[in-house]
């Protein structure tokens, strides 16, 4: 497995698009798998509000490891698989690029949970899904007894973003893009 100071820099060039091999970047299947299913299995555990949404959506997008890094100029880069019904359907990248004041790097894991047939559909079906282009992902946060708002209940796109301590608030899927990985 690549270190995550690796991971760092690959993310930063990656999204800058400064990375001539991409693939020679990617992780395999079994990796991202193991890594899917240990992200999921935590996520279960740190809300029961989630995982209940999870059981009643189309599919669930999961980047177990996000990677952004910069200075000035910064990046991010995540791969994951599309689950449906449990079994990893297709596989995944994120990437996003910024410019502004920004100096290190982070790590942290999102699902996005396409709700109905429909919002997986149009998301397959894409060649290059931008959020907040493409469709609007609904960043869900938990209130008191760890319940999902209502509001956010009704979305086709739910998304959730969270560190290995918990969920991360005032965080944004706008701009992020996500790409099918020929495997």
């Amino acid at each position: 497995m690549i270190d995550t100071r690796r991971r760092a820099a690959m993310a930063f060039l990656l999204a800058g698009g400064l990375c001539p091999a991409k693939a020679a970047c990617a992780a395999s299947k079994e990796e991202i798998d193991a890594r899917v299913q240990e992200v999921t299995d935590s996520f279960y555990k740190q809300t029961a509000a989630g995982k209940s949404l999870a059981q009643k959506a189309a599919g669930m997008l999961v980047f177990p490891e996000v990677i952004k890094a910069g200075m000035g100029v910064g990046g991010e880069y995540g791969e994951g698989a599309l689950v449906i019904k449990g079994r990893p359907a297709a596989y995944y990248s994120t990437a996003s690029a910024s410019i502004g004041f920004q100096v290190g790097a982070q790590v942290k894991s999102q699902i996005i949970l396409f709700m109905n047939p429909k919002a997986l559909a149009e998301f397959r079906k894409s060649q290059g899904w931008k959020a907040g282009v493409d469709g609007s992902v609904a960043l869900a946060t938990l209130g008191a007894g760890g319940e999902i708002s209502t509001e956010t209940l009704k979305e086709p796109i739910i998304g959730f973003m969270f560190s290995n301590k918990w969920l991360m608030y005032n965080l944004t899927f706008e701009g992020s893009k996500i790409t099918r990985l020929g495997r």
